[in-house]
Parts: structure tokens; sequence; C-alpha cells
């Protein structure tokens, strides 16, 4: 009579098996698994092929017990207090290609790190309160912070809690955190010299939020530029970072200023928004006015016609936050430290 019992599943390799198959000790194969700099080259490649070969997979639970790591770590998406919080949060998710870009080089460097990304939402006292309850339980190894705003208490709460981070942008305030940035204010000024050597005579800018640190610094750093060129009263007209805040920034200053030539728009996005503006008042561009955005994002290619724009490598600079914080974890002494990406003009057709 035949068992009708299932055959046994294969057994889940052990750290013994790896060893066995790379001909090194088990101490060697854990060291290679927790990150250790002081294998040999050749060892940790024999490592990783026997790792291939015998699909071991590290239990997370038992490791993280020896290493207090959770092989985790947060993204934080730091906002002003919203009444509708999911929708303000999914609106940013799903249409600012810059949010996106972030997530994305973040992800390319955790994930051969073999640590996971963890998104958490802080948009008021309470929440932003709780989130660092809860960071500073060890759910986590570190944070990647994004602020919105300059008169946010998350960074300065996060270094409090002595848990690693690291800032997208520059902080508003003195904090002892490390941080990646564009230099905001050199990205201005390559959009001033541009339109000024198309030979615009009244140019404006449409700001970014002046509650942030960007939002001030691309406007400081246009303005000196153009006082530079000669020009100091730089006409300006706050907007939000969002498309139909630069649809509605640019129809005030086309009603205010009707004779403007050239624009400097503070983001893609609402340059993206800005654009419609201009045609339905009868401006062509770049013939009767010249536009330059900032970000080079996918909204740049979106515009019509595609947009002359200034780049910042959001891609790099997220990844170069993510290396950050991973060597601040592995290296908790490491000095804080900021890096600054230089930004670089990309021609198309609205400048």
């Amino acid at each position: 009579m035949m068992s009708s019992d299932p055959p046994p599943l294969p057994r889940p390799a052990t750290l013994e098996d790896v060893a066995l198959v790379a001909g090194v000790s088990r101490a060697t194969v854990s060291r290679v698994i927790n990150g250790a700099q002081t294998v040999d080259p050749a060892m940790r490649r024999a490592v990783k092929r026997a790792i291939a070969d015998t699909r071991y997979v590290p239990n997370r639970a038992a490791r993280s017990l020896v290493t207090r790591r959770t092989g985790s770590i947060a993204l934080v998406v730091s906002e002003r207090e919203q009444r509708e919080v999911t929708d303000a949060f999914l609106g940013r998710m799903f249409t600012d290609p810059h949010f996106g870009r972030v997530v994305s080089g973040v992800l390319d460097v955790l994930r051969p790190a073999g640590a996971q990304m963890l998104l958490m939402l802080a948009d008021d006292d309470a929440s932003r309160t709780q989130l660092v309850s809860y960071l500073r339980q060890g759910h986590v190894d570190g944070a990647i912070l994004i602020s919105s705003h300059a008169a946010d208490p998350l960074p300065s709460m996060l270094t409090r809690t002595g848990l690693p981070a690291v800032l997208a942008a520059r902080p508003a305030q003195p904090t002892d955190i490390s941080y990646v940035d564009v230099d905001q204010q050199a990205g201005a000024k390559v959009a001033a010299d541009h339109l000024v050597a198309l030979g615009c005579r009244n140019i404006v800018t449409i700001s970014g939020p002046l509650d942030m640190p960007a939002g001030q610094d691309r406007l400081a750093g246009f303005r000196a530029a153009m006082a530079e060129h000669g020009r100091p009263d730089v006409i300006s007209v706050e907007g939000d970072f969002t498309q139909a805040g630069g649809a509605a920034a640019m129809k005030r200053l086309l009603g205010e200023h009707p004779g403007l030539d050239g624009v400097f728009v503070a983001s893609d996005l609402m340059a993206l928004g800005a654009l419609p503006v201009l045609y339905r008042q009868g401006r062509r561009v770049p013939e009767d006015v010249a536009v330059v955005g900032f970000d080079d994002s996918s909204a740049a290619l979106a515009c019509d016609p595609p947009l002359t724009t200034v780049r910042q490598p959001v891609e790099e600079m997220a990844a170069e936050m993510a290396r950050l914080l991973l060597r601040r974890i592995n290296e908790p002494d490491r000095p804080i430290t900021s890096v600054i990406f230089q930004p670089a003009l990309v021609a198309r057709q609205s400048a």
C-alpha cells in the first residue's frame, strides 16, 4: 500500500552549508553577511557565490538579536498640517516627480545592501511625536527625512533620539544632522545668466514657497545674479511647487506685468502649469516669452515646448543620502557630513 504523505520539503540552507560550499569558516560567512569590511575580497566573492548556489536566506530575526539591527530604513516625509492627510500624501506621491526620483535613488542603494525601506508620513505635532516614539523603539536602523517647511521641528527631534539620520536638503535652522543638497543659489544664477544672454529685458520669477529653504535659496540666488547684471529689482510671485500654483502665479504676473519677456520658474512642475496660461494670453514660447524651470524632472519633458531647465541630479543625491545613512549606521561616530551637488543648465526649446 502506497503512502499518501507528501514528500518532505527540502531543508533550508544554513550558515554551515554556505561555509562548506565556499570553503571558508562559519565565522567568515557571518562576517560577509553582516557587511564586515575586513574580509578578503576573494573570500567575499566565494561566500556570495555559495549563498547564491545554496539559496541561503539569512534569518533576520536571529540576526537582529545579535547585531541589534532591523535591516530597515525609514523614509520620512514631513508635511505641513493638512486637513486631508491621506489625500495630501497620496497626491504628493503620484503627482510630484521629485518625490518619485528620491524614492528611486534611495532604493538603488538600499536593495543591494539588503535593506528594506519603510515609508512614513508626519504632518502635525501629534503624528511627529508618535513617529519619533516609534523610531526610537528600535523598529528601524536609521531615517532619511524629507522635510517640507522651515519651521519643521522633526530634524531636531530626530537628532535628540540619537537615531542615525540624514536630511534631504539644507536644514532651515542649524541642526546637528547630515544632509545632501544641490547648490540652489548657483542653479538660480545659471537660469538668470541664460535669460539675460538671450536678450530678455523684462525678466520675472515664480518662486518656490518662501517657508522652504529651497524656495528661499532659489529666489535669493536669482535676485543676486540679476543684480550682478544691473537689474536689482526683480518682480517675483510666490508659488507652491505645484502645477496649479504655477498657473495661478503666471496669471497674476501677466495681469500685473504684461510686458514680461522672460520667466524663471523655480520648479518644472510649476512651469508645466504656467505655460498654458501664457498660450491662453496669446504669448508664444520662446518667441515672446522665454521660460526656464528648475529640476530637470519628467515635467520638463511634458511641457510644450520641452522646457529649458536647471538640472539637479535628484537620483544621485538620494543615493548619496542612503550611502551616508548606511555609513553612519555602521560607524556611529562618523562626523556630521554635508554633500552639495552642482547644478547644470539643460537647454531645450522654451528658452
